[in-house]
This record gives structure tokens, sequence and C-alpha cells, in this order.
């Protein structure tokens, strides 16, 4: 959800929640590390074969560290966890646990330091920006995950769908579309003018390609 008025962003979803536990290492609650301390990650380990996007142990902490107020709330099953964070993370409030038996669940809602960006207020460009993002997610995940923006399903179910956003708009252009396999799905079509692509790599937007776009690209050209 968008709230451009107020200024703050939420991020919601029902998958596994985030353990309630004290780190063992750490000694500091699972949701208050993963979200409020740097340089904490799972994704270090290069043997193992990963589905997700991140590995310096920054990822939503860089959301936090750049708020003015950072909110956290995720339940996995049997507790619930609540916590805040103000002045670029600087400021720790301390966690509220409660028993539950709600589903699991993880629900982030954070207020940029929009000074930090030169920018007075989320503007029709970068809520355009946060969008698109959100168009991302939704094609670039399994087709079993339904994306909402603003209290609205969005029309785009899988890759295809997604593709059909850029291309269906060009009356007589072909586009030629396969799913190679659970983690590869390529669609190519032509260009007015040069090369373009967009591309993911486990749902992260890979702006400038990468290997993955070269291996497709050296067997055509």
């Amino acid at each position: 959800e968008i709230d451009a008025k107020a200024g703050t962003v939420s991020v919601w979803n029902n998958g596994k929640g985030v353990p309630v536990s004290i780190h063992k290492e750490h000694k500091v609650h699972v949701p208050e590390l993963v979200f409020g301390h740097l340089l904490t990650s799972d994704n270090y380990n290069d043997g193992d074969c990963k589905v997700v996007g991140g590995r310096n142990g920054y990822g939503a902490k860089l959301a936090n560290v750049f708020s003015l107020r950072f909110e956290v709330e995720t339940c996995d099953g049997t507790k619930r966890y609540h916590q805040v964070f103000e002045n670029n993370m600087s400021v720790k409030h301390r966690p509220t646990l409660a028993s539950t038996r709600e589903k699991s669940y993880t629900k982030v809602t954070f207020k940029p330091d929009l000074a930090k960006f030169g920018m007075r207020s989320l503007d029709d460009d970068i809520v355009a920006l946060m969008t698109k993002r959100v168009y991302d997610v939704a094609g670039s995940t399994a087709d079993h995950c339904m994306v909402y923006l603003n209290g609205d399903k969005l029309d785009v179910k899988n890759f295809r769908d997604y593709t059909d956003l850029y291309l269906l708009t060009r009356q007589g252009v072909p586009q030629i579309f396969q799913k190679c396999s659970d983690r590869w799905e390529v669609c190519l079509s032509l260009t007015e003018g040069g090369f373009q692509q967009v591309s993911f790599v486990n749902s992260i937007n890979t702006i400038r390609g990468g290997t993955h776009v070269t291996h497709v690209t050296d067997q055509i050209v």
C-alpha cells in the first residue's frame, strides 16, 4: 500500500512469518535482528542453491536506515511481534509480544526520510516507480502468488502476463515466449531501435542485464 499523502509505504505478505524467538548467537529477537541490525543475513553460503535475492545483510534494513519511522509486525503462528524504529534506525523501541492463533504473516510500514533524497513528498514519479516495482513482483514470482496494490488485485499472474504489458500495445510485432524450466522463462520480440532488455534474477530487477541475458542473446546473435 502506497499512501502518498501520509508519505508511508506498507508491505504485507501471508507467507511464513519471521520466527519470534531469541537468536542464540546475537541474543536479540530474530525479527529485530532481521530488520534492525546491519550485516546479518542467512544467504552467505555459496554452496546452497537460492531462489531469493540479497546476501549482504542489508536488505530491508536499508529501508529502516532511510526512514523517519519503521514499523515491523510479524506472526509465526503462535506469537505476534511488533516493534518500532525511528530516526533512521537510531531509536529502537522495545518490542511487544503476544500469544496468538493467527496465521503467519509479516507486515512492514515505513515513512521514508524524504529529505535525505532531496524530496519533499512522494510525488507522482516516485509513486509510479513504486507501482512499477509492484508489477515487477507480480510478474516474477510464482503463479499462485497473488499481488495487491492499494487493495486492488493486479491482473498479472505470471511472467507471460507481465511481458504482455510491454508488447501487446505494439500491434503486429511478434513475440516468442518460452518457459524453459521452473527457473527460466524467456520472451523475445523486435525493437524499433537498438537492443533492449528487461530481466530478473530471483525477482530482483537486473536493469543492466548480466550473464543470464548474455546466455540467451549469444545463442541468437
